[in-house]
């Protein structure tokens, strides 16, 4: 394409310089011309490794720059929300890391003013949505291959108990169902393509950091179908998601960290036949930034809206109360 689009960055956040500034580098129709940072000595460092031509020691300076028509927010959990929102005054359009806000409440906000400025994007970074094994996968699903769904079980876990992380720190909104937590129930709501009615949870609480370690759900959907996940930030890494109909099952081999540089998998089991659909490596990322950039050029419609957000933080609030009243909550 013809048309670039230009693209600031707020933060040297780890994932924005290890997974999206790099890909967002590698599309056609995106480059990242900034990047903001208080820490203008390590944004100096992070613009050389990746070509970014300009630096702010601020990122109001970011945004006050018209050279910028997109940033990517990377910022703690706390933190999306109030950056969001500036950036859109400022005319930019917006892609900001999951989760969305601290509760749906605060996506709410989010959305109410992004409906002042009609003519700029704003999404919620699941980049998962962009990888071709989830098309493959909902394809499969929806054109009846398993029969009806009736189970989705999830599971996403890593290590990490280092209290200076903002995962493990309550006052930016970290913890296992924040951070990936949002994941499990993303991707059931998007194989299945409606709401739950109503959902129950259990959360287990770091006894030091005072964040979830563990939490685990199960989302009871109008179909009849349910939802089971866990996830966890304290132990082995691990992640699989398996989709059960009647007639079949499909399991997802890496559903959130699809390799860059390896083939992924995902497996379909019907009566009598199994099957193996390999994908080749690709980056989710950089297909993520193509789809934004392409929907700005176009002005085209956002596929996955603010409300998709809010609808994902409502089943999270849900959690959360459920875990502290020891019931189900109805949505």
């Amino acid at each position: 394409m013809k048309r670039i689009v230009n693209w600031g960055v707020l933060s040297t956040a780890k994932i924005g310089r290890e997974k999206v500034i790099p890909a967002i580098q590698a599309s056609k129709c995106s480059r990242v011309l900034g990047i903001g940072s208080e820490n203008r000595e390590f944004a100096t460092t992070i613009a050389a490794q990746h070509g970014i031509e300009r630096i702010y020691d601020s990122y109001e300076k970011l945004l006050e720059d018209p050279d910028i028509e997109a940033v990517y927010i990377p910022l703690p959990n706390h933190l999306h929300v109030e950056w969001s929102i500036k950036a859109l005054e400022a005319g930019k359009h917006v892609l900001c890391e999951k989760p969305i806000g601290l509760n749906s409440t605060d996506a709410q906000n989010l959305l109410d003013t992004s409906n002042k400025f009609p003519h700029l994007k704003i999404m919620e970074a699941f980049m998962y949505r962009f990888h071709s094994q989830w098309h493959k996968v909902r394809s499969i699903v929806e054109n009846g291959t398993i029969g009806k769904v009736s189970a989705v079980n999830l599971f996403f876990s890593y290590y990490n108990i280092d209290p200076n992380n903002i995962r493990n720190r309550t006052e930016v909104g970290g913890g296992a169902l924040m951070d990936i937590g949002c994941y499990c129930i993303s991707f059931s709501r998007f194989i299945l393509n409606s709401e739950p009615e109503k959902v129950i949870g259990v959360m287990d609480m770091d006894p030091v950091m005072k964040t979830d370690r563990l939490t685990s759900g199960i989302l009871v959907f109008s179909t009849g179908a349910t939802a089971t996940f866990t996830c966890s930030t304290q132990l082995m890494p691990y992640q699989r998601v398996n989709i059960v109909g009647e007639n079949g099952r499909i399991e997802v081999e890496i559903p959130v960290n699809a390799p860059v540089d390896k083939m992924t998998h995902v497996w379909i089991y019907t009566k009598g036949c199994a099957e193996e659909v390999t994908f080749d490596p690709e980056n989710q990322y950089t297909r993520q930034a193509d789809y934004f950039s392409r929907t700005i050029i176009e002005d085209g419609e956002i596929e996955f809206s603010l409300s998709d957000s809010i609808n994902n933080m409502r089943v999270i609030d849900a959690i959360v109360e459920s875990n502290k009243e020891h019931k189900w909550i109805k949505l």
